[in-house]
């Protein structure tokens, strides 16, 4: 191979590559997990074609119908797994005349600049919330106060900032029945608890703050109060703010020092899109 190639040509790494660790902070995607929104479409992963034809495997005989190998097609909502609210998740175009309809109507996910959806990491801990709403099918907030608390300890927050809320809601993502309590008993059922989520106050702080990219280890960055509301989406969305969401292990992050990325897929006109979310945590000394 001449000078240059992948074998003899210089291998780029990132400045911080020694120092820092890269945490995968998506969950898996698969047809038995808990990966889509439980009134959405089911997320379908299914053979198109196979390395040779097999009639005897289940649940399906395989065919190779054009060659030896191998490839899936897929059934997905836009917000399935680890993925990201575009504005036009719920904000309408502006001259829609559609309720909530504003000036950040026209940014579907496509459109949202990568710049924002990487940053540094605020990890706010409200992992004790989970369970203290007294009531099924109700979030405990996360409010402004609960915030400052966090900015008198680790300093105060700062435009560019993504702001992480760490509930430890992930460890309910599991196989089969499972897997319900992740949201299916939040939203089907109304029987299960709740996960901790900011309440509009806590977003307009954010806002305030400079803030453009939060997130969660939760299905959804909204409380639920018996439903799902809308003021918190229609708060951040429609001020231009993005929210990540399905996130994992954010308890393998502290609470200053990592650097938030989250690539999404590039998908035209899409409300939202899955993606891989991932962060630099500094090497332990």
């Amino acid at each position: 191979m001449a000078d240059g190639s992948p074998e003899n040509g210089p291998k780029a790494s990132p400045p911080w590559a020694g120092g820092y660790e890269i945490v995968d902070l998506s969950v898996l995607v698969a047809e038995d997990l808990p990966c889509y929104w439980p009134t959405h479409q089911p997320y379908q992963a299914k053979v198109w074609n196979w390395y040779e034809n097999r009639q005897d495997v289940a649940p399906a005989p395989l065919y190779s119908r054009e060659g030896p190998y191998a490839t899936r097609w897929l059934a997905i909502d836009e917000h399935t797994g680890t993925h990201f609210d575009a504005p036009t998740h719920f904000i309408p175009h502006e001259d829609s005349g559609l309720p909530n309809a504003g000036e950040w109507g026209g940014v579907s996910a496509d459109r949202v600049p990568l710049s924002q959806l990487t940053g540094p990491a605020a990890v706010v801990d409200v992992s004790a919330l989970t369970g203290s709403a007294g009531e099924p099918a109700v979030s405990p907030l996360v409010t402004a106060r609960h915030i400052t608390a966090w900015e008198d300890e680790h300093g105060e927050l700062a435009p560019g900032d993504v702001v992480l809320f760490r509930s430890g809601w992930d460890s309910r993502y599991r196989r089969g029945r499972a897997g319900q309590a992740y949201a299916h008993d939040v939203i089907v059922t109304g029987r299960g608890d709740a996960w901790p989520a900011p309440d509009v106050g806590a977003i307009r702080l954010l806002l305030d703050r400079g803030v453009r990219c939060a997130g969660s280890d939760a299905p959804s960055i909204a409380p639920v109060q018996g439903k799902l509301p809308v003021d918190v989406h229609v708060t951040g969305l429609g001020a231009g703010a993005v929210f990540v969401e399905g996130l994992a292990r954010l308890d393998s992050l502290p609470p200053r020092g990592a650097w938030f990325c989250f690539l999404p897929v590039k998908l035209e006109g899409a409300t939202g899109a899955p993606g891989r979310a991932v962060a630099w945590v500094p090497r332990a000394r």
